[in-house]
């Protein structure tokens, strides 16, 4: 068996890791041979002291002398709660070598969102998406390697990283066939745990199979004692080597280097001395060495170990009380002692004012910080935050140190935690900044300050975490005295939204009903009962007649005078929508909800005090009345203004589902498809079974079934899960409707019909409907015409009578469509030609077209067909198109 001896003695880390070696070397190649291909992953796993390290130093001197850019980060033990640490490492000397118009040009759209993250902009007054944060930042590794292909990232000790590098690292990992990048990464196994290692297997499953380092050998062991101590070295010496190490790379190297320093002969007769030389290494024997040192150079290492990898002596000094020209003796003799060793500066980034400096090893690092008592390391901590604080960096920065310190009742350390947090927010990192409101929490802060805190926290955490929302806010706001005014209604609010994101909706309208009755009438009342109507119309089953009229009756108060006022307006416009009373009147309320035709300053997609589910009401209403190009003008605004916030989560999933229901209206099959398709790819990404994910998913059905693609609509819904049980939220297009006809298509018409019938008792129990927005009756009259046709008949004559009440040219052309294919002979015809003139003056212009082609057919008409069929072909609804052809050619001629 060859003991896989490296080139020199030197590289004792790499003994026996040819394999991995080969690996990366035909990785490299891979990258090198062709811009056009994808870049890769490989990741690399073993224990403490294995050579991960030693590894990935000679990864970067194969990648280097291949012509490639390397760009490498290390991550650290005390640093794990930096957000975006080891991505800054990795990213900023590569921004530094670029001019600010260069950096500008490199980050696009994305400047303003990712370069706060960066730490190259200024962030800017609303916090940012963490997802478009994380968006952002692929972007910019995207446009960063093509300048600098061949590109290879480089990331260490990817255990100790921070959760905003490993999200970032996760969504890099996914699309890595895109970009021409090869990303190495190294970790321990077991040291993370939580979202962190959920993080890193997702990261591992989307590259190579994860390469797991072995101990050496003893003959590997062997080879590597007698290359490093001389040839003379015995069997028996080289055994014990192995036995005292284990075959731990790192100890191994640091037991031979002793056993060169003392000048051990290497034979067996010595060899008992071995175990007592390897104590020395880590651990209690390392902190034994250290102490010889002297005090001194203890107090200095110490503060090295507090500060983190890459401080400047200056920094070490000044936490340690030493001067400089003790802090430079220091920094000599632990350097010397192979403990502490220059940083080696990085040849595109400015030269440093002063030396920086890092634990030769991972392991030396842990074991001098906990040798730290635990009294002097907190104290530390707290001396090291000041001097953070004073050298005039953010109270992020301190925050690290901050989180260390014991509670104390230490009313301006809160403060320092709470502008810490409100600095992590503005760059989009949530998670950070709710570890320092929990801190803050820990202090503790005063009884009112508290509620202040519990407040901070909700906020933060309010689409990441729900359910600790809802606690946060409850506890907010049962603290007396504690928020004001202002602030205790807005807690409710977001109280209640948390409820509703957590599907807990019946208790979300309790929540802002009872904060309502706390106030006087007036505007923050009204403020709050519109809140209250709002999530009433989201979920779906509380829509009762009862409900419908106390909301006519508050908005008929309404003038359009302040934002409650609109908000009240549009609930009303809304709910008559849905219930089907005249469009006339719908259209009336909702136009008195805009300001000279749009939206009103406050009321716009990205402002926070009212939630979207408004405006996407506001804007179905509009879909739905045939006002279909003031629908398509909001949504795409919802779009442009989602994507210029960049907002990646699932605000844009809704503004692509109920963009493309606009288009689905419209007629705009195809244009519907792909709006839907990326509504439910970022839905997907947010997380199944909310609402917007059932929208998306829904609107999705409804198109391909338009489009005639009915074995797709199925595969869609079996992939992602379309059917009962149905979320209690209101879903459009109408979800049994949707599921009902689909069971049809496919052939499964006793389910077809009861999922129908299930529409017909939901709308019952409503009150009535739309018989656009939910057109059970007609898929029903449909499925029920051949077998019977009394209960079919009554149906329609139902359907026309909600038709003729809404009024829509849609809804009268669909009921009549409709009626004409359950007759036949001349009354279906003319049924069919009254359909089409209807449907002509719709903007609706797939119904218009399928009521050309059933005329046509009824008709015998070549030319009907023929525009049926041409104006199927626009609406990219293939089923249709071959339906007229096929009649087209049974005409002949």
């Amino acid at each position: 068996m060859t003991e896989g001896r490296p080139h020199s003695a030197a590289s004792g880390f790499l003994w026996e890791r040819e394999a991995e070696i080969a690996t990366v070397t035909e990785a490299i190649e891979v990258l090198c041979a062709d811009q056009a291909s994808g870049g890769s992953l490989l990741l690399f796993r073993g224990e403490a002291g294995l050579g991960k390290t030693a590894l990935l130093t000679e990864i970067r001197r194969i990648a280097e002398r291949r012509g490639c850019v390397v760009w490498s980060a290390r991550a650290g033990e005390t640093l794990k709660s930096v957000p975006f640490h080891v991505l800054r490492q990795l990213l900023q000397p590569a921004l530094a070598a670029l001019t600010p118009d260069e950096t500008r040009d490199y980050l696009d759209s994305w400047y303003d969102i990712s370069g706060p993250a960066l730490g190259i902009v200024e962030p800017g007054e609303v916090s940012p998406d963490p997802s478009a944060v994380c968006d952002g930042l692929v972007y910019a590794v995207g446009r960063l390697a093509d300048r600098a292909y061949p590109l290879v990232l480089v990331v260490d000790d990817a255990h100790w990283a921070d959760l905003e590098t490993l999200r970032w690292l996760a969504a890099l990992a996914r699309r890595l066939a895109e970009l021409p990048v090869l990303v190495v990464v190294a970790r321990r196994p077991g040291e993370a745990h939580g979202e962190s290692a959920r993080l890193l297997d997702e990261i591992a499953a989307a590259g190579r199979p994860v390469s797991n380092l072995s101990a050496l050998t003893p003959q590997a062991t062997a080879g590597l004692t007698r290359a490093t101590v001389g040839p003379q070295a015995d069997d028996p010496f080289c055994r014990e080597v192995w036995a005292v190490t284990g075959g731990n790379a790192y100890d191994t190297v640091e037991l031979l280097a002793k056993v060169r320093d003392r000048e051990l002969h290497p034979v067996e007769d010595r060899a008992a001395e071995l175990r007592d030389l390897n104590r020395s290494a880590r651990g209690g024997g390392l902190v034994d060495r250290l102490g010889e040192l002297g005090l001194e150079p203890t107090k200095f290492a110490w503060a090295a170990a507090i500060l983190g990898t890459g401080s400047p002596v200056a920094l070490v000094a000044r936490l340690a009380m030493l001067d400089a020209d003790t802090a430079t003796r220091c920094a000599e003799l632990l350097c010397g002692a192979r403990i502490l060793a220059e940083v080696a500066p990085d040849p595109a980034a400015p030269r440093p004012q002063d030396v920086t400096l890092e634990f030769v090893h991972p392991l030396i690092a842990s074991a001098v910080y906990d040798s730290i008592t635990d009294g002097m390391r907190t104290a530390m901590h707290g001396i090291a935050a000041n001097i953070v604080t004073e050298t005039g960096r953010s109270a992020a920065e301190a925050a690290r140190h901050l989180l260390k310190v014991h509670p104390d009742g230490d009313e301006s350390l809160v403060e320092q935690l709470r502008e810490a947090a409100r600095e992590h927010l503005a760059v989009g990192a949530p998670d950070a900044a709710c570890a320092c409101l929990e801190r803050a929490l820990e202090e503790p802060p005063l009884p009112q300050v508290r509620a202040q805190v519990l407040y901070e926290l909700g906020r933060a955490r309010l689409l990441s975490a729900p359910a600790l929302t809802i606690e946060h806010l409850r506890d907010a706001l049962a603290i007396t005295p504690g928020l004001d005014s202002a602030q205790r209604v807005d807690a409710s609010i977001r109280l209640s939204q948390a409820l509703l994101h957590n599907d807990q909706l019946e208790e979300a309208v309790r929540t802002v009903e009872a904060e309502a009755h706390r106030h006087e009438p007036g505007p923050v009342r009204m403020r709050l009962q519109a809140v209250q109507f709002t999530w009433e119309a989201v979920h779906g089953e509380t829509v009762s007649p009862e409900r419908s009229r106390r909301l006519a009756e508050l908005a008929a108060t309404c003038v359009g005078r302040d934002n409650s006022e609109r908000a009240l307006l549009i609930l009303r416009g809304f709910d008559a929508m849905t219930h089907g009373e005249n469009a006339e009147q719908v259209v009336e309320l909702c136009d008195r909800a805009l300001v000279n035709g749009r939206l009103a300053p406050g009321l716009g997609w990205t402002d926070d005090e009212w939630g979207v589910e408004l405006l996407m009401m506001l804007g179905s209403a509009y879909a739905h009345t045939d006002r279909l190009d003031r629908a398509e003008s909001l949504f795409s605004e919802a779009l442009r203004a989602y994507t210029r916030a960049g907002w990646h989560g699932g605000h844009l999933s809704l503004a692509n589902a109920y963009l493309g229901l606009a288009y689905r209206r419209q007629g705009k099959l195809q244009d519907a498809e792909t709006a839907l398709r990326e509504a439910l790819r970022l839905a997907e990404r947010v997380g199944r079974g909310l609402p917007l994910y059932w929208s998306a998913t829904c609107g999705l059905i409804d198109t391909l079934l338009a489009r005639g693609h009915v074995a797709q609509a199925w595969s869609v819904a079996e992939q992602y899960g379309f059917a009962p049980p149905y979320p209690s939220t209101i879903v459009l297009p109408d979800i049994r409707s949707v599921r009902g006809r689909l069971l049809l298509a496919v052939g499964r018409t006793e389910e077809g019909v009861n999922e129908l019938e299930a529409a017909e008792k939901a709308a019952a129990s409503r009150g009535g409907h739309n018989p656009v927005l939910a057109p059970w009756a007609v898929d029903l009259a449909r499925a029920l015409a051949d077998h019977d046709p009394d209960r079919a008949r009554a149906l329609l004559t139902d359907a026309r009578r909600q038709a003729e009440r809404f009024g829509t040219d849609t809804a009268i052309g669909e009921a009549l469509r409709c009626a004409a294919a359950l007759e036949t002979g001349p009354r279906a015809e003319r049924l069919a030609a009254k359909a089409v003139a209807y449907l002509e003056a719709s903007p609706c212009q797939y119904e218009h077209a399928a009521a050309r082609v059933e005329h046509g057919i009824l008709a015998r008409s070549r030319a009907e067909l023929t525009r049926g069929r041409d104006l199927a072909q626009a609406c990219g609804a293939d089923g249709l198109v071959a339906r007229a052809s096929e009649a087209l050619e049974s005409l002949g001629g």
